[in-house]
């Protein structure tokens, strides 16, 4: 089974943005507040699945994508706490309504209603709503609610402690994924996403985290940013700052994911990062959407990239497509059981 472990929703835009935009308008508008409703028919669902995701994964050879709404509509740094929990909720709620209609192609992840400057406990009830409730498998965590300003705590302070309480209880991971820019300096997919990639990595690698969290779980995708093409720097700055070595010290919690748009860039994760500690993602359809014209093939299309991996053994290729998402996200089998995916 191939399992993508990253990929959001992301072919309703034009019909939830519009519907975000009167949400945001409506702060200092209130008499036209939106209703809390997309008007997305079930019509409307199939026909963007099937023409979007669905479509490419019967294309490319995949099997089951681990789905979360737009990560850069999240935006958490727009509106105030109400309007984050209410968008939140509706996002996920959305992707609830998706999944349950192609549960054979599309497992749950949540995002969480975060929002500069309170607290991540406020996110609790929305994560086991999502987890309890509606048999979702994870969840996104945005390290930067400020859109790109970097104005609160680091992962590893204790303010964050208690989300990771509830994720530890509830046995579930999450994938550290930035939202949209709201600096200029920062492009949102480009930069922003791979600076919250590497920054996370970084925030780790100088704490102890793990230490009080031993199960606590975290995707960093985008093939971990900057961190496996400058392995040597994290390694030598570990030393520097009396930390262990890296394998001990962060890859029993910490993993990597696929998405990574070239060949060169693909083998090199895979030489430098353990096959245990890679996931299989695409992001599709998501940050990069054209045809490689080097290939003649979408630059998304990373399956193709692992397949012709040429040092990976059969084993290797079976936990990065497969065994390590069920091992990492560990709701994950129940869920495929019970649609006869195990």
């Amino acid at each position: 089974m191939i399992i993508d472990v990253h990929g959001h929703y992301t072919t309703v835009m034009k019909d939830v943005m519009a519907w975000r935009a009167m949400q945001l308008n409506a702060m200092n508008d209130p008499a036209n507040k939106p209703k809390p409703d997309f008007g997305i028919s079930d019509d409307r669902i199939r026909e963007t699945l099937e023409s979007g995701q669905i479509r490419l994964q019967r294309e490319r050879g995949t099997d089951v994508t681990i789905f979360s709404p737009i990560a850069s509509a999240m935006a958490h740094h727009l509106g105030n706490e109400a309007i984050s929990q209410e968008w939140t909720r509706m996002c996920n709620d959305l992707i609830y309504r998706a999944v349950s209609m192609y549960p054979k192609n599309f497992i749950a992840v949540c995002q969480l209603p975060q929002f500069p400057g309170v607290s991540p406990k406020n996110c609790i009830a929305e994560l086991e709503r999502c987890v309890e409730t509606m048999g979702f498998v994870g969840c996104n965590l945005n390290p930067d609610p400020s859109g790109g300003n970097w104005s609160g705590p680091p992962l590893t302070d204790r303010y964050w402690y208690p989300i990771y309480e509830k994720m530890v209880e509830l046995d579930v991971p999450a994938m550290i994924h930035t939202a949209l820019s709201d600096n200029p300096n920062f492009h949102t997919t480009g930069v922003h996403y791979i600076n919250g990639d590497t920054t996370a990595f970084m925030q780790f690698l100088q704490s102890q985290l793990f230490k009080d969290f031993p199960t606590l779980r975290f995707v960093i995708p985008h093939g971990g940013g900057a961190v496996p093409y400058h392995w040597g720097r994290y390694r030598g700055l570990a030393i520097d700052l009396k930390m262990p070595p890296l394998g001990e010290h962060l890859l029993d919690n910490i993993f990597f994911d696929t998405c990574v748009y070239h060949q060169p860039g693909v083998e090199l994760l895979a030489k430098v990062i353990p096959a245990k500690n890679i996931l299989f993602a695409s992001e599709m359809i998501g940050a990069v959407q054209a045809i490689d014209p080097e290939t003649g093939h979408y630059f998304d299309d990373t399956k193709r990239y692992l397949d012709d991996v040429p040092f990976l053994s059969d084993d290797e290729r079976t936990l990065i497509f497969e065994g390590n998402a069920r091992r990492v996200y560990p709701r994950l089998n129940a869920r495929l059981a019970a649609v006869g995916l195990s």
